[in-house]
């Protein structure tokens, strides 16, 4: 009954003497089974057991590859050991000062009869104060949307979720770039709505792809992020944005435009080519912080009261305290202020990225917080993101982003925002030095 076990032992024991490296491909369980004159069954449990341990990953049609990390010195184990952990795959813009700036804010909020009306219940459309100061805060220099168009939930994916839902019916299918923001597939999920990948070039979706797949079964709705794209960074052209509008309106699609990462440009939406059909959502997450968010969805003019009708079936409602709070920073300046900050800082940082990861297949763009590293050959997203891990850095694998299955990038995207800057230094360098060590 352990024959299978001391097999599993040996391969172990070849993948920590390094004999056996990550993104290695095992022989077919019919072969392996050959090879050790075993039963085909016993060979399933020999990979069934390394899977187990966390030491091979498993991919229909492709086979068993291991994941786990090259071996290291006795001196690299203890120093990675007792580094302190680095995660690349958070990703929330902070500045120094941040929570002192923010804090200010909340003394005339506690006023007994202040924090007695900002504790009431909150409707999706807010207050006319927060209508007017979130057009306002979303405004750009060639866009500002109307007031009474501006509804609010609690947070970026809610505002998402919402759009999604009072557009497309269980089943209906929505159209996205082939890799898109993770959280979309979650709500895509939940919602029973299909995502459909969109071809993509350096200028963004492609026209052409919409059209084809509207023809293949009709698309209810678009999921685009035009600007600063999660996570590959491409902002699409005006000239490619105009063509994907006047593709929407001819068609007749609705876009759920996401502009999450907007603050760190001055870039009009989408939403300037195609008013009558696009849904612009946003949030305070990475403009202000997290704890204390607010989603914002800025719709149609015909469409308001359908969106604000699934943030309440949703249970999607904007918490009034941290409305108000959001007005105050708005209006005050605290907003403005920290997002010039997080310009500054993310700038910085993909310089870091420059100097650290020169020579490598890095796609990003110096006004925004994360990078997508198309990985070296040998290395596979899921056996680097294993390596990584090995050595206290968390990245997310690209596999995460991708809509198709069965089509995964062998690339990880690195979230530079959240961690502090010799940690994002280092941990950029000894991923450098993980990547190199199979070239």
């Amino acid at each position: 009954m352990n024959d299978y076990r001391r097999l599993a032992d040996r391969i172990a024991d070849d993948i920590t003497a390094g004999r056996l490296k990550p993104g290695e491909r095992l022989p077919p369980q019919r072969v392996f089974a050959r090879r050790r004159g075993i039963a085909g069954s016993t060979a399933g449990r020999v990979y069934a057991e390394l899977v187990r341990r966390g030491l091979v990953v498993g991919e229909v049609g492709r086979g068993t590859f291991v994941r786990a990390a090259p071996a290291a010195s006795g001196r690299a184990l203890v120093e990675a050991a007792t580094a302190a952990p680095v995660n690349l795959e958070l990703n929330y813009p902070s500045v120094p000062g941040e929570a002192e700036l923010l804090a200010a804010t909340f003394g005339p909020l506690l006023r007994p009869d202040v924090l007695a009306e900002a504790l009431r219940p909150a409707a999706a459309t807010g207050t006319p104060a927060a209508r007017e100061a979130a057009a306002a805060l979303l405004a750009t220099p060639g866009w500002r949307p109307a007031p009474d168009r501006v509804l609010f939930t609690g947070s970026g994916r809610q505002s998402i979720a919402a759009t999604l839902a009072s557009l497309v019916r269980p089943g209906g299918r929505v159209g996205a770039e082939a890799l898109t923001y993770p959280m979309v597939k979650e709500i895509a999920a939940r919602l029973g709505i299909t995502l459909v990948p969109l071809a993509t070039d350096e200028e963004g979706p492609r026209p052409e792809s919409v059209a084809a797949a509207h023809r293949a079964a009709p698309l209810a709705a678009l999921y685009l992020q035009p600007t600063l794209h999660n996570p590959t960074s491409v902002t699409t052209s005006p000239e490619r944005r105009h063509q994907l509008a006047r593709t929407a309106v001819d068609l007749n699609i609705p876009v759920v435009e996401d502009r999450i990462w907007s603050f760190l440009t001055d870039d009009d939406p989408f939403a300037a080519h195609a008013p009558g059909l696009t849904h612009v959502v946003d949030s305070l997450s990475k403009r202000v912080a997290p704890g204390l968010t607010v989603g914002f969805a800025v719709v149609p003019e015909t469409r308001v009261e359908a969106v604000a009708a699934a943030v309440r079936s949703g249970g999607w409602s904007a918490g009034r305290f941290a409305v108000e709070a959001a007005v105050r920073w708005i209006g005050d300046g605290t907003v403005r202020r920290l997002v010039a900050a997080k310009r500054a800082d993310a700038a910085h940082r993909q310089r870091i990225v420059g100097e650290e990861l020169r020579g490598f297949a890095v796609r990003s763009d110096p006004r925004t917080c994360f990078a997508w590293w198309e990985l070296p050959a040998p290395w596979r997203a899921d056996t680097f993101t294993a390596a990584a891990a090995a050595h206290g850095i968390a990245v997310t694998p690209g596999p995460a982003f991708a809509v198709d299955p069965n089509r995964t990038p062998d690339a990880v995207r690195l979230g530079l925002a959240s961690a502090p800057e010799p940690d994002l230094r280092r941990a950029l360098r000894t991923l450098a030095g993980v990547a190199r060590a199979v070239r």
